[in-house]
């Protein structure tokens, strides 16, 4: 037992410590929001990298519940030490884990560096104990940093623009009251770019099929997606034409190439998805005040990560036909994209400023969004009250629930997005 009575710590956008009940009460709302399956036929084995935060835990807690996923979730979380808390993820999955066993799921939760050879062995180990094969691999993660299994070189990635220097407008908190603030990045040399890209490319996504290809852990049929994104042209000079647009290419390339070396037997895809409010996306210069001023222009319109995640499902599991553009990537951002919406954001965009944001941009969502990525701003968690901040890893659970027979159905042809 460890009871604590915490206080947020952060720097801006960056918190150095959680909130354990908050962190499960976002699970909690999560897994309310995602829909519940329907009969008892057991779902797809599946493997999610990525499982403890944004889209990964998305799509874990919408597998789980609405269909009946089994396998394994693969994380990197920190434990609790005697001077912070656990990560925001090691509470997640801890709730995850125990709304999973209450509906009776066979999932397991792995938590090391998913860039390792170690740890994909042991998760191809656990996959082969337990389940046999895999249908699907969802891949969905961010980090900072990468050292390449074969070389033991560390690679680090960077957010800058590529060619020429980046300004716009960004969204700055200045003692609590929302500000629009100056933005200056230097573009990235080549090495940088390289460096992202190995970081945040499709490499490592590559080989976790080739791992478990090697392992003949690929069952027929197998399909794999990597979570991507496009965004709007008002981003598009630091997010899809710079460093990161360039390891996202690799990622679509990297897609390709697994389609190539899978001959029919399976099937890779990028999924372009919507904007959201995640760990990975508030590093990002900009990103900030555009899904501010997103919020506030598509209202009831916007979709979260679960219901982005319930969409990518019900085409994964066959129950929707896949809505794919003309580069073969499955397509969940028509909301944002739309162009209505798009230049209603450009409009704003342009004019905002001190006199203006408090009105045309929805800042006090965002930031309560961001501190609720650690356990924080959640309505209905007393703060004041000391809480349990020791939690235990997941424990593997008990054999049983719904392992064993037939999957879901094969996936359906596509249909191409429209515009």
């Amino acid at each position: 037992m460890s009871l604590r009575e915490i206080k947020p710590g952060n720097r801006g956008y960056l918190y150095v410590n959680s909130h354990p009940v908050g962190c499960e009460a976002v699970v909690d709302r999560m897994w309310e929001q995602a829909p519940e399956s329907v009969g008892d036929r057991p779902g797809p084995v599946a493997l999610v990298i990525g499982s403890s935060a944004g889209y990964g835990l998305a799509a874990t807690l919408v597998g789980l519940r609405g269909h009946r996923m089994r396998g394994l979730g693969i994380a990197f979380e920190a434990a609790e030490t005697e001077r912070r808390t656990a990560g925001a993820g090691w509470y997640r999955t801890a709730r995850t884990a125990e709304l999973a066993a209450e509906a009776g799921a066979d999932f397991d939760f792995l938590n090391g560096d998913a860039f390792s050879d170690g740890v994909k062995d042991e998760a191809a180990s656990r996959l082969a104990a337990r389940f046999g094969k895999v249908d699907l691999l969802i891949y969905s993660i961010a980090a900072p940093r990468r050292t390449d299994p074969l070389t033991g070189e560390v690679h680090h990635s960077v957010i800058k623009p590529l060619g020429t220097d980046y300004r716009a407008k960004t969204l700055v908190f200045e003692d609590g009251v929302p500000q629009v603030g100056a933005l200056h990045l230097e573009a990235a040399d080549e090495a940088e770019r390289d460096a992202t890209v190995q970081v945040m490319g499709g490499a490592d996504w590559q080989r976790w099929i080739d791992v478990l290809e090697s392992r003949g852990l690929l069952a027929e049929g197998f399909r794999t997606v990597a979570l991507s994104y496009v965004g709007s042209d008002i981003t598009a000079p630091i997010y899809r034409a710079g460093t990161i647009g360039a390891a996202k290419q690799h990622l679509e390339d990297t897609a390709r190439a697994v389609n190539t070396q899978l001959k029919g037997t399976g099937h890779a895809h990028t999924v372009v998805a919507g904007a959201a409010v995640t760990q990975a996306s508030t590093a990002i210069p900009s990103i900030a005040l555009y899904t501010s001023i997103l919020h506030r222009v598509t209202g009831d319109g916007w979709q979260s990560t679960v219901d982005q995640a319930a969409a990518l499902w019900e085409q994964l599991a066959g129950d929707a036909a896949l809505v794919l553009d003309d580069e073969d990537r499955i397509r969940l951002d028509g909301w944002e994209m739309d162009p209505r919406v798009q230049a209603a954001v450009r409009a704003t965009w342009d004019e905002v400023g001190a006199d203006t944001i408090a009105a045309e941009a929805d800042t006090g969502w965002f930031r309560d969004q961001v501190g609720r990525l650690y356990g924080w701003d959640v309505p209905g968690v007393d703060y004041g009250v000391a809480a349990e901040t020791s939690v235990t890893w997941p424990a593997a659970p008990v054999s049983g629930g719904w392992s064993g027979g037939p999957t879901g159905p094969p996936p359906p042809p596509g249909r191409r997005a429209p515009g």
